[in-house]
């Protein structure tokens, strides 16, 4: 019976299903806010960090961008107990479950990190992280002991580095687990195997005068192992300098904290563990060449007094007449000082009298070329000014006189004023019976008013 193609179940492509869940836990859970304790905490180089939750039996992946990470005020590490707020989705590229997170912070140490505070703060108040038990670490060890795991990459970068800096110098290395269920009594128990090679007359020679306890990088439960009680107070109990170089330069065990140094990484440890062959040889040169310089020295200085013994006895006299010549001539050359300083005075004094004679002379003329000009300007001014000045001044005087009121007045006119010498220019100011004056071109005329 053939099949009807509606009731078949529908095919999904694998990234439609991706969106789907990634919908529908969009739809049901966000904005969500979780609370777990921070495994695998790293942080890229973009900024964007990357890290799991878990509790007691689950866990979830999560990513925080740049842009979030940046608000956060406090620096998260592996084992604490945080909040987070953010927003569930799928990866796509994998097909993960993630949160997004948006906002993080404390909500209390984590059981793990509590329970290494709690060692830590035990310890110390025992004394196991006092300064004053911490010793100096040998420059050059005789031979130099190692603790880790053989096929670990900590093995290959601590032995890397020993044969570049320091390939003289044997190595001993006993094997241990470092990370998992009974890492912590594996370690204590290779240590205890190292101490014994650390004697005078322990079976191999030469004796270990240093100890690097080492282990690569790796989440707080991957480092747990070095947070034993017992493990501590085992690398208390080494009888020469112990340098613990565990995971990376952020992280802290409590081995760290108990070793004579901490090293931020297995390379460095090694690196602290013994002086560079090369900087040996270089001080054997330097005190090669100081060795020779002073033998030298003391040749030359021995020769020298040989010298001096034979100039005493043999040429004693010669010497003393040279220095009466020199005597001589330092005389000499001292009467002849001033004659010279006089010939010098009298060229400078020749000189200033012939540069004296110059300006004056340059001066005079100069004044003289000045005297000339001014001498031409009064000539022009003269000539060609005063007769336009007349000329001037004769338009002046008729235009002055053709403005003359007494002119006027002789034609017949006359100024009327009253009696106290104000201008009648208007019929309106003429009253019956008021003193006028009239000025004519030969005096003054009383007259009254009458109507």
């Amino acid at each position: 019976m053939p099949v009807n193609d509606d009731l078949k179940p529908r095919a999904w492509t694998v990234s439609a299903l991706c969106r789907a869940m990634a919908d529908t836990l969009d739809a049901q859970f966000n904005p969500v806010t979780v609370r777990g304790e921070i495994s695998g905490f790293s942080r890229a180089a973009s900024g964007h960090c990357y890290f799991s939750l878990k509790d007691e039996t689950g866990q979830i992946r999560c990513a925080m961008f740049r842009r979030a990470a940046s608000l956060m005020d406090f620096a998260p590490r592996d084992g604490e107990l945080v909040e987070v707020r953010g927003r569930l989705g799928v990866y796509e590229a994998r097909g993960d479950l993630q949160l997004i997170v948006e906002s993080m912070e404390r909500a209390g140490q984590g059981a793990l990190f509590e329970q290494f505070l709690r060692l830590k703060a035990k310890l110390e108040a025992e004394g196991l992280f006092d300064l004053a038990h911490k010793r100096e670490l040998p420059g050059q060890p005789r031979a130099v002991g190692v603790v880790t795991s053989l096929g670990a990459a900590a093995w290959h970068d601590v032995m890397t580095a020993l044969q570049r800096r320091v390939p003289h110098i044997p190595v001993l290395m006993v094997p241990a687990l470092v990370q998992g269920a009974g890492a912590a009594l594996s370690l204590a128990q290779a240590l205890q195997q190292l101490y014994a090679f650390t004697a005078e007359d322990n079976p191999l020679s030469p004796p270990v005068d240093v100890i690097l306890l080492v282990r690569g990088g790796g989440s707080m439960e991957d480092l747990w192992s070095f947070n034993d009680e017992n493990l501590a107070r085992v690398i208390a109990q080494s009888p020469v300098p112990l340098i613990c170089g565990v995971g990376h330069e952020t992280d802290f065990t409590i081995a760290d904290f108990v070793a004579d140094v901490r090293a931020p990484t297995p390379t460095a440890a090694a690196e602290m563990a013994a002086t560079d062959r090369g900087v040996g040889l270089e001080a054997l040169s330097v005190l090669a060449q100081r060795l020779s310089r002073g033998l030298l020295r003391q040749q030359d200085r021995q020769a020298q007094r040989l010298d001096s013994v034979a100039a005493r006895w043999g040429v004693g006299m010669a010497r003393q007449q040279e220095r009466q010549v020199q005597r001589l001539n330092a005389l000499a050359t001292r009467l002849s000082r001033p004659q010279a300083l006089l010939g010098q005075h009298s060229q400078w004094l020749d000189r200033l009298a012939g540069r004296l004679h110059n300006g004056l002379r340059s001066q005079l003329t100069e004044q003289g070329h000045q005297l000339a000009r001014l001498g031409d300007r009064l000539s022009f001014n003269w000539t060609q000014l005063l007769p336009q000045r007349a000329q001037r001044l004769e338009r002046a005087a008729l235009r002055l006189s053709s403005v003359d009121p007494r002119q006027v007045l002789e034609r017949g006119y006359a100024w009327l004023s009253d009696e106290h010498g104000q201008a009648l220019t208007h019929a309106a100011q003429f009253q019956p019976g008021h003193s006028i004056q009239a000025t004519l071109s030969d005096g003054l005329v009383p007259l009254v008013v009458k109507g």
